[in-house]
């Protein structure tokens, strides 16, 4: 039984395809293991969903994947981490479960004494998980964006909308800041547009690398690690009703995995 454990497929989802931002991060450590991507397109955006609603829809989620022979679990949503990781742990005790973060910590690390900018959804933002570390790690030169309605743009595609909106939302800012935490998993999505708007010093900081390494470090001390040496497979599922967005999404997908703008 546990043979077929090791061998079984690593989970990762999102309220939609910005998870895609991590998963991406996490084939580069652990390039030889299988994985499902879960684009949750039909509920997005989470930041604007109620604590239950995104638990409940959280729940639902990994009992499919662990259905589907997941041996570990990462939630690549900023929103769903702050309020369901801690809920999903103590319900699946025995699953490995990863969850992503804004990676604040990083700027008190690498670049405290800068002007800083958290984006995120107003989810994560006014969540008591990100509060508890903001507060730990203050530099007091940091500005809270909450970002309403930018997932959905970049969910979308539509780069016109996505300019102005940053232009509207973050160009007053240009010249003024250093660090920008892309708290947000959709957000690495459009971080050249980021920076384009702000200015091309900006240094950008997002969890997904850490997170990647975290995930080895936990699939090495529970011994399971997959031991094939071929390149793994990725399948992608999307929740969506019409199969004309499921479609699009999936290209979108497996087109950043490769390389190319998404």
């Amino acid at each position: 039984m546990q043979e077929e454990v090791k061998k079984g497929n690593i989970g990762v989802f999102d309220s939609g395809i910005g998870g895609v931002t991590v998963l991406k991060e996490i084939i580069k450590v652990l390039p030889n293991e299988n994985y499902i991507y879960y684009s949750d397109s039909k509920n997005n955006p989470y930041g604007d969903k109620t604590d239950e609603e995104i638990i409940n829809r959280c729940k639902e989620i990994v009992k499919f994947l662990i259905q589907n022979n997941c041996k570990a679990i990462v939630i690549a949503c900023n929103t769903a981490s702050s309020i369901a990781a801690n809920i999903l742990r103590e319900k699946y005790k025995n699953i490995p479960i990863i969850a992503i973060e804004p990676a604040y910590k990083m700027v008190h690390d690498y670049s405290f004494d800068k002007e800083t900018i958290v984006m995120a959804t107003k989810g994560t933002i006014e969540s008591e998980k990100f509060n508890l570390l903001y507060h730990k790690y203050d530099n007091h030169k940091t500005i809270l964006l909450e970002c309403v309605g930018l997932a959905d743009l970049i969910e979308e595609g539509n780069e016109d909308k996505i300019k102005k909106y940053l232009e509207k939302n973050i160009g007053m800012y240009k010249g003024k800041v250093e660090n920008v935490v892309l708290g947000c998993t959709h957000y690495p999505l459009i971080q050249k547009e980021i920076g384009q708007v702000l200015g091309g010093n900006v240094k950008f900081f997002n969890g997904a690398n850490r997170l990647a390494v975290h995930l080895n470090d936990v699939l090495e001390e529970n011994n399971l690690i997959g031991r094939i040496k071929e390149k793994g497979k990725i399948e992608f599922i999307d929740s969506s009703i019409e199969e004309k967005i499921r479609n699009k999404k999936e290209i979108r997908f497996y087109n950043f995995l490769e390389g190319e703008k998404i």
